[in-house]
């Protein structure tokens, strides 16, 4: 029997044999009788491939590749002989070390792969560093053989999910969890019985592509002890799942962890949405450490100014050069690889707005990037949502280029709910606008073009917004300078936690009217991870850096709020119930069926008559659920109307008139006390009067007409 011709080797190495590789994939790949490493670097000058026995400190052997080796700007080599599963590798990259010039080659480094499929060195959370480890983040060879059986993208339909922003850690990190491996992919099966009694249907998780905790460097001044990057927006590796999120991850066995938890979503119908961080590495500015890029090819990895210092549009020291195309590449191919080896369905990217910047900085008009990923064809049913700002002060919520296929994180929804919410001047002709989808910023590309949202990880939680009227970030070690100033938010007569029965109600009310005018509003819902359990941050609204209560869920406040929970999964199960709340395409406020109603209708205490005024703070509307046949595969829906009263005095609101003998029907009232606050979708209670409606101070009811 004859092997292979492409199996013979041709050099030797101590007691390795290799042969010229394949330039393509980049990485390390396993290939008949060995494995192939292929790297990148435009500007390098040697390169030495270094392999380590798993969990040893030093190389057991580095073998520089030869001339003949490299083709073009990679070097590909195939060594022969070795046992994926027992070794580690990394590089060490020659070449000029110019920083002026952009060039800070170090031959002494050794470097992370960037396209690693598995990183070790960091196998358990928060665990004490070895400072004589010469690489603490080495490349891992992983064999993709998970057996999916028949799990497949679910490809939702994007008016119809209910999105539930998770941070893997924080979710069960806390011992009220009641899971068997606490903060791990593992632990969110246990609780998946609880995400589908809520009632989402994807999980946005966020970083969970491979990041060193340890990069903080402040104190809590309280305690003294050294703050981490709990969040985790800093990456290191694109390809490599945190192996200390998995209760395997000691094991190696991360990647599977991860897509056992992916393919149990599936099968309960949820999806994965993952938040990825591609416009910023963990290597920071010019003071940061080396550890893949730098090392690699710092002029081509990073946006620099001419002097060869980082440009800084990111906020964390150093800006990525995604439009150069090795990086475009990069992105790509990670982002395909997420798809087709995990199974995820969508993809939440962290100040996207840098992805659309050129190597100087400047916004381009036609991003090759943005691009590229909404027409890639492996991408073509996964959900592409952007962050449409940076720090260097884009901001293009709404004008983000969306080329048929992005959404967006409405920021700008947030801050009207959060001002109509508290009873502002001024924001009820606004609010109307996100009640519809926000046509005025996504005429043409729909209401899913919206992802709505009133809180997320970033700022106060929905308890904090409705208990604190200024930030208290004192514990984040930067005096209280860090995080977001203008909160639009407000404490109701005392700062923070309070025994005022009055003020107690209250803000429950407010929590209540939150969630039921996000579920009310044409878009894409998000809620925050703990919101419906009234999750506090006392006060800080920017825990980037907390490894505490402050971050996990405390899993008793489900008792102490049960009457919250029950309203958030009711106000769920409303919005999954009536398609007329769910529209792909946008509302045109006219009758578009002769069914003698505009598929919605505007209302204040009057009916048909709103107050646009600049002091008003009421708002009412009707849908017309006899629309919703103009939709794709629904039928026609109930009549909706909402009522909402931000003054701080009680108003009586008009009805509109039904037709065909239908009634008004109450589903929620939130001035009214749980549990008669809402009811179950089905079971709506018929008005005694169906004329006028009483409406409380700073409260909210939805009727269903049928």
């Amino acid at each position: 029997m004859f092997n292979r011709i492409d199996v013979y080797p041709t050099h030797r190495h101590g007691d390795l044999w290799l042969r010229a590789g394949r330039p393509q994939p980049f990485g390390a790949t396993i290939v008949p009788g060995g494995i192939n490493f292929a790297v990148f670097s435009r500007h390098g000058v040697d390169c030495t491939l270094v392999l380590f026995h798993k969990g040893e400190a030093q190389p057991f052997i580095e073998i520089p590749f030869p001339d003949a080796f490299r083709i073009g700007n990679v070097w590909a080599m195939v060594v022969f002989g070795l046992d994926h599963e027992k070794i580690e590798y990394g590089y060490r990259m020659d070449g000029p070390h110019r920083p002026h010039a952009g060039h800070r080659f170090n031959r002494h480094d050794i470097l992370l792969d960037p396209y690693a499929r598995a990183i070790g060195g960091r196998p358990r959370w928060a665990a004490a560093l070895d400072k004589a480890d010469p690489m603490p983040f080495r490349g891992r060879v992983l064999i993709d053989d998970f057996d999916w059986q028949n799990d497949r993208q679910l490809e939702l339909p994007a008016e119809d999910l209910i999105i539930y922003e998770m941070h893997v850690r924080g979710f069960t990190r806390d011992q009220s969890s009641g899971v068997k491996f606490p903060g791990t992919y593992a632990a969110i099966r246990e609780k998946i019985p609880y995400l589908l009694e809520l009632g989402i249907n994807a999980v946005e998780l966020m970083p969970i592509q491979e990041f060193d905790e340890h990069e903080s460097d402040f104190f809590n001044p309280y305690n003294g002890q050294k703050l981490i990057n709990f969040w985790g927006y800093s990456t290191i590796g694109f390809f490599a799942p945190k192996a200390s999120y998995a209760a395997t991850g000691h094991l190696g066995m991360e990647a599977d962890e991860l897509k056992a938890l992916v393919k149990l979503l599936h099968r309960h119908g949820i999806e994965v949405i993952l938040d990825v961080v591609f416009n910023h590495t963990a290597e920071g500015n010019e003071k940061g450490p080396t550890i893949s890029y730098r090392g690699l090819d710092n002029k081509t990895y990073y946006m620099l100014r001419p002097d060869g210092s980082y440009q800084n549009f990111s906020g964390t020291g150093n800006t990525l050069n995604c439009n150069n195309p090795v990086v475009r590449n990069l992105v790509l191919d990670a982002l395909r690889y997420w798809v087709s080896e995990y199974h995820i369905d969508g993809f939440r990217f962290d100040l996207a707005s840098i992805l659309g910047r050129d190597a100087e900085g400047h916004p381009l008009a036609n991003p090759p990037l943005l691009e590229s990923l909404a027409h890639d064809p492996v991408l073509g049913h996964t959900k592409l949502i952007a962050e449409a700002w940076d720090a260097g002060g884009l901001y293009q919520v709404g004008s983000f280029p969306a080329y048929g296929r992005w959404a967006e994180w409405n920021g700008r929804y947030r801050d009207v709910l959060r001002r109509f919410l508290k009873g502002d001047a001024e924001q009820v002709g606004e609010m109307a606008q996100m009640v519809k989808g926000s046509p005025h910023m996504y005429l043409e590309r729909g209401p899913t073009a919206s992802v709505n949202f009133i809180t997320c990880h970033d700022g106060f939680t929905l308890h904090d917004m409705v208990s604190y009227a200024e930030k208290h970030n004192t514990a984040n070690g930067e005096d209280n300078r860090d995080g977001a100033n203008d909160n639009n938010s407000w404490n109701w007569g005392h700062e923070g936690a309070t025994d005022d029965v009055g003020i107690n109600v209250l803000r429950e009310r407010l929590m209540r009217n939150a969630i039921a005018m996000l579920m009310v509003c044409q878009g894409v819902p998000m809620i925050l991870m703990g919101d419906e359990m009234a999750h506090t941050k006392y006060g800080n609204n920017n825990t980037y850096a907390q490894d505490n209560e402050l971050n996990w869920l405390d899993w008793r406040r489900l008792a102490s709020h049960a009457g919250l929970f029950d309203f958030f999964r009711r106000c769920v199960a409303f919005r999954k119930a009536h398609p007329a709340l769910r529209r792909r395409y946008h509302l045109h406020e006219r009758d578009m069926i002769d069914s003698g109603f505009r598929d919605i209708t505007w209302h204040g205490v009057k009916e048909g008559r709103p107050d646009w005024s600049p002091n008003s703070r009421t708002l009412a509307f009707m849908l017309c659920g006899l629309h919703a046949v103009l939709m794709p595969g629904r039928t026609a829906d109930d009549h909706i109307y909402v009522a909402m009263n931000m003054h701080w005095e009680p108003h009586t609101f008009e009805l509109p008139r039904l037709r065909d003998g239908r009634r008004w029907h109450l589903f929620a009232d939130t001035y009214r006390p749980a549990p008669a606050d809402s009811c179950d979708p089905g079971n709506e209670r018929p008005l005694r009067t169906q004329r006028n409606l009483p409406v409380g101070p700073r409260s909210v009811v939805i009727l269903v007409g049928k």
